[in-house]
């Protein structure tokens, strides 16, 4: 199909903003992108309003903090033990969820799906669609990241179970001491695949499985990212110390007191080619680590030069209040192309995604949203929702 005679927000550099023009999908995919009208198809739509890629949250908890359920929906933490990243993420999603509905409603296509942060590694993150009946076909990565968390909420959890870490320093230490055995086990693991193109199998050198071990293997190797989910300034610099340490591909989450160390953070985005997933905003500050949280955030951090994302970490702020967050961030002084960029180009690079989804070019996964406006205005209303070319929301949805 053709959709003619709209205002198209490309978030690339080599299309820019096209004031009127059109954009053709075909199998699911964006086939053109350009200037002026096309009408060289059967399904021509005629429309006005702003096009934007599908918007994207790179940290939410959606489908395992089920909407108005309590135990039986919530598959976020589990806290029978404080080192756990073999789980993974897509075991515990109900794409039945109603919050998936809402989402699209609200123009966000794209999520990143993680566990809680009750310990200190919690499990495996994946990035998924936001519309579909099974998790597996909802995929577009997977494992996209492992889940690690400094700060309060595992000293608390623990805390209340006489168990470590009680402290931020046995935090980051057991942190430290899964790396340092994912290493060893690593290296345990490539001698013997060595001596078995030399060899032959020998069994008796061969190390025994170790899931937890297996699972870091890949944020080692620089393959997989690292999420760290942290507030306050010292457990941000926690994070990147580790990071240093062991080499990570890390994307600091949450980073509330970022603002206070801008510079910093900056450099060690720089240095990572990182960013950081900002939020969420829309709350109380419910724990004493959030008492500097302020919407003046993301303005501060990017103009410093990181990569920013905005999130909800719904449920904690509904996802479909994302483009709103992003709105109340350009109200505090983040420039409006760096809110439209966190909602769409920037998560989709930081989730390693950029190649499907995030700006709107030939080639990319047909993932668009038109309003009827300019989405961080109000008012502003969303027309239709296509995802992999199929609309999912207005017209005759």
């Amino acid at each position: 199909m053709i959709i003619n005679g709209i205002k198209i927000f490309t978030m690339t550099e080599e299309y820019g903003v096209i004031e009127k023009g059109y954009v053709k999908i075909e199998n699911g995919k964006i086939a053109e992108v350009g200037e002026g009208e096309r009408t060289d198809d059967e399904n021509v739509l005629y429309e006005s309003g702003f096009l934007f890629p599908g918007f994207i949250d790179g940290h939410t908890h959606i489908g395992i903090a089920e909407d108005s359920l309590g135990f039986e929906g919530d598959d976020i933490n589990e806290t029978g033990e404080p080192i756990t990243p073999h789980l993974r993420a897509i075991d515990g999603i109900n794409p039945f969820d109603r919050a998936f509905g809402e989402a699209v409603a609200a123009g966000v296509t794209t999520v990143a799906v993680a566990p809680g942060s009750a310990n200190p590694i919690g499990g495996q993150i994946c990035v998924i669609k936001t519309d579909g009946r099974i998790v597996d076909e909802m995929l577009v990565r997977e494992p996209a990241a492992v889940k690690f968390a400094l700060g309060e909420n595992p000293k608390t959890v623990y805390h209340g179970k006489n168990q470590s870490p009680e402290t931020r320093m046995a935090t980051a230490a057991m942190i430290r001491e899964a790396l340092i055995k994912a290493r060893d086990y690593k290296e345990q693991l490539d001698k013997y695949k060595a001596s078995l193109a030399q060899d032959g199998e020998d069994e008796e050198t061969k190390p025994d499985f170790d899931a937890k071990s297996d699972a870091l293997m890949g944020v080692l190797e620089g393959k997989t990212e690292a999420h760290f989910h942290v507030h306050r300034a010292d457990d941000i610099a926690t994070a990147i110390r580790i990071s240093r340490e062991f080499g990570l591909r890390t994307r600091l989450v949450h980073c509330t007191e970022g603002h206070l160390i801008a510079d910093y953070v900056a450099d060690f985005a720089k240095e990572t080619e990182g960013g950081v997933f900002l939020g969420p905003y829309l709350s109380d500050r419910s724990k004493p680590e959030l008492s500097n949280m302020t919407f003046a955030n993301p303005g501060i951090l990017a103009e410093a030069g990181v990569t920013v994302g905005i999130t909800t970490d719904h449920p904690v702020t509904p996802l479909k209040y994302l483009p709103m967050c992003a709105s109340l961030s350009v109200k505090s002084g983040m420039a409006k192309e760096e809110a439209y960029k966190a909602l769409t180009v920037n998560p989709a690079r930081l989730l390693g995604i950029s190649d499907r989804v995030g700006s709107v070019k030939p080639g990319l996964d047909a993932d668009l949203v038109l309003f009827d406006g300019d989405p961080l205005e109000m008012f502003t209303k969303v027309k239709r929702v296509y995802i992999d070319g199929r609309e999912r929301f207005g017209g005759e949805c």
